[in-house]
């Protein structure tokens, strides 16, 4: 199988204890910085990799962003690295009490030219180091694609949920690991672990038809 060939398929994952030998600094050349008002567009681009994509998934992007995110908040919770020199935003992430009952990752992405700079850890690093212990457990949805951050998210202490439903969508991850053996590092595979959700987290993701992660 291609990487490009991947399917989309879903796996949610929960961390209830940061593991703090995972954290780093961010690189040289690079600060965090919330987003202004004029680049909630250029947030809405910033999960695909080409110019098609982005136009072809913007309208997508700008409905689940309404629908979602009071904007005022999501200014003061979203965070972008970006480069000293530019000011370009480059990795964006952030925390979003989804259904206003659970912590989550929200919409990580490091762009494609500045992955393997150790940019993405970094940000996660300064998100997760930020919370209180009460903050905690923290979920995320992820994709087989997305096998190289899934082995980070890992190392962050991150399990991988085996309800078989969260919400209104089924939970794909025993279809997904025979991908993630092919495609993931050994050793990174090998570290997976397995744990199964608190009943507040199906039911958090059951209170509204949108998928709020």
């Amino acid at each position: 199988m291609l990487e490009k060939n991947i399917p989309d398929k879903n796996i949610f994952m929960m961390c209830e204890k940061l593991n703090k030998n995972a954290l780093t600094k961010l690189p040289d050349g690079f600060y965090i910085r919330h987003p202004r008002e004029d680049e909630i567009d250029l947030w809405c681009y910033f999960p695909f990799d080409s110019k098609e994509e982005q136009l072809k998934n913007y309208d997508y992007m700008l409905d689940y962003f309404n629908k979602v995110y009071d904007k005022d908040l999501f200014l003061k919770t979203c965070l972008f690295v970006c480069e000293e020199k530019t000011d370009k935003p480059v990795c964006t992430c952030f925390i979003w009490k989804s259904y206003d009952k659970i912590n989550t990752i929200h919409w990580f992405k490091t762009l494609k030219e500045y992955e393997g700079k150790g940019i993405g850890r970094a940000l996660l690093s300064a998100i997760m180091s930020s919370l209180d212990d009460k903050d905690f457990p923290i979920y995320l949805h992820t994709q087989p694609s997305s096998f190289r951050a899934i082995g980070m998210y890992s190392s962050f202490g991150f399990k991988i949920v085996t309800n078989e439903k969260i919400g209104y969508r089924k939970n794909e991850y025993k279809e997904s690991l025979p991908i993630l053996k092919y495609f993931m590092r050994e050793k990174d595979y090998k570290k997976l672990e397995f744990v199964k959700a608190d009943k507040i987290f199906d039911e958090s993701a059951k209170s509204s038809k949108i998928s709020q992660f």
